[in-house]
């Protein structure tokens, strides 16, 4: 009966709710998660490109940089219409969305990694052989890893509290529930579907941390851990042998 109450007393905390609508919340967490994971992944496969065109100079640099913030400042509203014609009400519309919603932090984070490899360990790398494929794989991208994850951390954050506004065609995830409930003032499934989405957000940047101390070693590593990567790795070697200084640090907000 208390929980019935809670229901027509429209309280904010109501578990009655979240039993009686669970299905309904799952698959709303779940299409949330979906279009997030794969906005920032598209997202981070067309940031290291244009990061790597922004990197050979300021003639690429000013319109890749300037196009990236011009398009985070289109509101998304404006942002989804623009884009309706080409993708028609579809998922589709809000991924891309915020996949150039998630280009002005992820690629500012790969250039400044990319940019903070010291210019004597490329020389270094160099001198062993390294192509310009291999330097920047084996080189350049592990060294400014901690950078481009911290942005990656930022982006996926943001674009869990953005996928929100997908409701607005239908494909907003927990927004699909949070946006009626506003309008119909149903505190306990505005309440619900928001809090879900704060935890995903915490849980999203907890497991990419873990990625991150997982992927970069050498960032925690005493001298040990060190050795043990120029063993495994003759990269990473090239990299470190000839300079001592510690990897880049990550960008400010991770």
């Amino acid at each position: 009966m208390a929980g019935q109450n809670c229901l027509v007393a429209n309280d904010w905390i109501c578990w009655d709710y979240v039993t009686s609508r669970s299905q309904e919340l799952t698959d709303a967490t779940l299409e949330h998660i979906w279009i997030t994971g794969v906005s920032v992944l598209i997202g981070i496969a067309v940031s290291v490109p244009l990061a790597l065109l922004a990197r050979r100079g300021r003639r690429w640099a000013a319109p890749v940089l300037g196009l990236t913030t011009l398009l985070y400042t289109i509101p998304s509203l404006a942002m989804f219409s623009l884009l309706l014609p080409v993708f028609g009400l579809s998922a589709s519309l809000v991924v891309t969305g915020l996949v150039l919603y998630s280009l002005t932090i992820l690629v500012r984070n790969v250039l400044a990694g990319l940019e903070a490899v010291p210019e004597d360990v490329r020389e270094a790398a160099r001198g062993m052989g390294y192509g310009p494929g291999r330097l920047l794989w084996q080189v350049e991208l592990p060294l400014a890893l901690p950078a481009l994850l911290a942005g990656v951390r930022i982006a996926t954050v943001s674009t869990v509290a953005l996928t929100t506004v997908g409701s607005i065609v239908g494909k907003g995830g927990l927004g699909n529930l949070i946006a009626p409930a506003v309008n119909s003032s149903f505190k306990a499934q505005v309440l619900t579907a928001s809090v879900l989405c704060v935890l995903l957000a915490l849980v999203a940047d907890l497991l990419l941390l873990g990625i991150q101390r997982l992927l970069t070693p050498w960032t925690r590593a005493g001298a040990g851990g060190r050795s043990a990567d120029r063993a495994t790795d003759p990269g990473r070697a090239a990299a470190q042998d000839p300079a001592p200084a510690p990897a880049p640090a990550p960008a400010k907000g991770a």
